[in-house]
């Protein structure tokens, strides 16, 4: 039985723009590996109403679960909240327990929560809250999407949250074994492996160091004796 899929949908003109590198996606990559479900694909998305919402339908009509990363703060530009909110044909407001989090927070810190801050409790109807330990600020989820902060720190306590509720499949596990030789040299052998094994990934990326060519060849797959018994291959291959 195939593992559960995920998608990822950043969100930023400041990740478009190179302003801003994105480390999510790798941090959830990793995370969704080990829980054993499979990253499917990652979109980048301006700060565009109409573009957010028709990325996040697609994504969420495709995949089991999509985590959204990016929006949901304090300033003008802040409009995730808004797009999840009409991508699911729900309204969007000011919610009591939201509210009161952000009250508390901003107590304890002796600082106004005023209508900029208040923005971040905004959550779309019939949605749950996801805890923030970081910043306080809650993301949320509605249906199969995960609507997340933009903050690496913040994000990954999100993700933390969020994990342990989805369920998994076996975890994707991997080799790497580094070939130094051409791609050309090793590309006839290696794809009649590939159809050997055909229940498992095999990928050769390729490098080029002090002036020679070589190869790392990843091998994933869940069956522990497979990977093992195809990575040992490789190596007798281009031995």
């Amino acid at each position: 039985m195939p593992n559960p899929t995920a998608a990822m949908l950043v969100i930023g003109d400041e990740i478009l723009s190179g302003r801003t590198r994105d480390a999510n996606m790798h941090h959830l990559a990793g995370q969704l590996t080990e829980a054993g479900i499979t990253l499917a694909e990652v979109r980048i998305v301006s700060d565009d109403h109409d573009a957010i919402v028709a990325a996040l339908n697609g994504l969420r009509g495709m995949w089991d679960t999509v985590f959204t990363s990016g929006g949901i703060g304090p300033t003008h530009d802040d409009i995730t909240a808004d797009a999840v909110a009409a991508a699911f044909a729900v309204t969007v407001d000011v919610r009591d327990d939201a509210r009161a989090l952000l009250a508390a927070h901003y107590a304890k810190t002796g600082s106004e929560l005023n209508d900029a801050r208040l923005r971040m409790a905004r959550i779309p109807e019939g949605a749950t809250l996801i805890d923030n330990p970081v910043s306080v600020a809650p993301g949320f989820t509605l249906g199969n999407v995960h609507v997340m902060a933009g903050v690496p720190q913040v994000f990954q306590a999100m993700v933390a949250s969020v994990l342990p509720t989805l369920m998994g499949g076996a975890p994707l596990l991997s080799t790497s074994t580094r070939i130094d030789r051409g791609e050309g040299d090793i590309a006839g052998p290696l794809g009649k492996l590939a159809s050997d094994y055909d229940d498992l990934s095999i990928g050769s990326y390729p490098f080029q160091k002090d002036g020679k060519f070589g190869a790392n060849i990843v091998i994933r797959g869940q069956d522990r004796a497979r990977l093992d018994e195809a990575t040992a291959r490789v190596a007798a291959l281009f031995a």
